[in-house]
């Protein structure tokens, strides 16, 4: 299969906010990093290397302070992981998250997604995406800032191996409806559901959601998977 070069906008997704580091997140950036961290670098990742052996791969975009990224690795010994985040309290956090839970089957890229995804990522390498509650930019005028636009769900697709699966989460129903008609417009992709999927067991609930269910607020997740052929 050929690739297509991407063409999509330059505009961030996110907003640099650094945020206070704790001196746990501190010491883990510092001693943990080398280990579990992959620097950004314009060319492919050999993920058999990285992991040291062959196995599912599942990509976790904006991982946030790592919580789910770090209950999904858990439960999912037998899977790989590589995380994606730009913010260093949040990449902390996962850090020791691996630590304290003891993971071998986690690394993390603190960079930008759409470029470690563009230039790291070979075409059809991964089983799964998880791009879970990406920031929804809800003003109107913000709306070209979300992260899954056309172009950038086409490069997703183009990394996910026949039959792999791209989940999104979002508790911001305009940006649910978005996520909808982008996966649909995306000729690789086919709903896995007749329309919005309920929630798989393996992504878990945080406290933030709970709270927001338990005031009647909605979670829509949406899962395609990779056509064959």
């Amino acid at each position: 299969m050929s690739e297509r070069p991407f063409t999509g906008r330059q505009i961030r997704s996110f907003v640099l906010r650094q945020g206070h580091l704790s001196k746990a997140q501190e010491r883990a950036i510092e001693k943990l990093l080398p280990a579990y961290g992959v620097p950004y670098r314009p060319e492919r990742l050999d993920l058999g290397a990285l992991f040291g052996r062959e196995a599912p791969r599942v990509l976790e975009i904006g991982f946030g302070m790592g919580h789910t990224t770090a209950e999904i690795a858990a439960r999912s010994p037998e899977t790989d992981f590589l995380g994606v985040e730009v913010h260093t309290p949040g990449v902390g956090s996962l850090l020791n998250l691996i630590e304290e839970r003891g993971l071998t089957n986690v690394r993390l890229v603190q960079h930008d997604a759409t470029e470690v995804v563009r230039d790291m990522l070979a075409p059809e390498s991964l089983h799964g995406v998880h791009v879970f509650f990406p920031d929804p930019w809800p003003k109107k005028r913000h709306h070209k800032r979300r992260l899954l636009q056309p172009a950038f769900v086409r490069l997703l697709a183009e990394r996910l191996r026949p039959g792999g699966y791209l989940h999104a989460a979002t508790d911001w129903q305009a940006y649910a409806e978005q996520m909808l008609e982008v996966f649909s417009g995306e000729p690789l992709l086919r709903n896995a559901h007749a329309d919005y999927a309920p929630r798989p067991e393996y992504r878990p609930l945080t406290k933030f959601e709970q709270r927001g269910l338990g005031l009647g607020h909605g979670v829509w997740d949406v899962i395609f998977t990779r056509r064959d052929g």
